[in-house]
């Protein structure tokens, strides 16, 4: 996707190879800086204070992490202890687990000398892998959005989504974006209603900072206000990410996800979640029993970041001093209330069976 017109991933090694350098995610909308990650401590920092973020992309920096180890400490002990380090550093989203996963397989048949090599090549692949499967989930989504502007007869057509499942959540196009981004390279009129997602902002700053930079027609809106949009018709479809799913169908997600999905089911609204195969957990079933939901710093409830009109920074106390505050991270929507799932291999009913038909080699039972 683009930045000041200039395509670009979110995650890209470095010329000489031992590092990488991504965006800082957190100095976004308001300054565009870099960050270049030279340690599994730089990757897992990155991963725990959200300057990388995004079920996918955490995956693909969790995996250059390793990588990166490697070059250092090439043996047993330096692997496991880079692994355990990452895959500690966020709990909700399945993809880190996956992408250090994959890439310890990798490197476990190749000789000591060859293992960093082995786990660059293997990051790369997912990186590449994750582009192709954004890219497929918009093309099936297309579809969804094409059919969705005919039944409203020509008008725009207006679509919700929820927290950043955008190209900067991914390594190129996102998943809940793609098909939008599709839809509108396809000359689709569509207009974009951005939740503010608190209480981080993920909406106000990265997804509204992405459709300005893609040109696309979008409004930021207060979390609150989506329900109320649907009531009034002015919401032909939802469309969200996930960053766990079970093989049953549940989803977790960003904290509010779950708020919108009995909203839309109340008022008939299409609730579609882009589902790329890592960020489904074949292991579990029950969402809301097996899914572990972060929580994070309090902080980020009581304060909030902004740019003062002297160009600065700062960061705001919103609440009253010794009021505490609570931050979970992620809800769980239970499967029934997904309308379908926009996979990299087509779109099926959001339950075990639907998944199953798309991805039977991975289906519990199956191997």
């Amino acid at each position: 996707m683009k930045i000041a017109g200039r395509a670009m991933r979110t995650i890209w090694r470095t010329a000489d190879g031992r590092s990488v350098e991504t965006i800082d995610q957190t100095r976004l909308p308001h300054a565009f800086v870099t960050l270049r990650l030279a340690s599994a401590e730089d990757a897992a920092r990155a991963i725990r204070e959200m300057r990388v973020r995004g079920a996918p992309l955490i995956g693909a920096t969790a995996a250059y992490g390793l990588a990166i180890a490697l070059l250092e400490d090439p043996g047993d002990s330096g692997l496991e202890r880079a692994y355990q380090l990452l895959v500690a550093a966020r709990p909700t989203a399945v993809n880190l687990r996956w992408a250090l996963d994959e890439t310890r397989r990798a490197v476990a048949i190749a000789s000591v000398g060859d293992r960093a090599a082995r786990a660059f090549a293997c990051a790369d692949q997912i990186c590449d892998d994750d582009v192709a499967i954004c890219r497929a989930i918009g093309e099936h989504g297309l579809g969804l959005l094409r059919a969705a502007a005919e039944r409203v007869g020509g008008r725009r057509l207006n679509i919700l989504t929820h927290c950043n499942a955008g190209w900067l959540a991914t390594v190129d196009w996102g998943t809940a974006t793609a098909p939008i981004y599709r839809a509108r390279q396809e000359g689709i009129d569509l207009h974009v209603w951005v939740d503010e997602t608190r209480p981080r902002n993920q909406g106000a700053a990265l997804t509204a900072y992405e459709l300005c930079e893609e040109g696309v027609a979008h409004t930021v809106i207060a979390d609150n206000t989506g329900g109320h949009l649907m009531q009034r018709g002015l919401v032909d479809l939802c469309i969200v990410g996930t960053d766990r799913t079970t093989a049953r169908g549940d989803v977790a997600n960003k904290i509010g996800t779950y708020l919108k999905a009995v909203a839309a089911r109340d008022t008939g609204v299409p609730f579609y979640v882009a589902l790329p195969s890592p960020s489904i957990d074949w292991t579990l079933t029950d969402g809301l029993a097996q899914i572990p939901i972060e929580q994070r710093d309090a902080r980020e409830v009581t304060h909030v970041t902004g740019l003062a009109e002297d160009g600065r920074l700062y960061d705001v106390r919103i609440t009253p001093a010794h009021s505490p505050a609570a931050n979970y991270g992620f809800d769980v929507t239970p499967a029934r209330l997904v309308t379908a799932f926009v996979t990299e291999r087509g779109v099926c009913a959001a339950s075990a069976s639907g998944l199953a038909g798309l991805f039977p080699e991975r289906a519990p039972g199956t191997h």
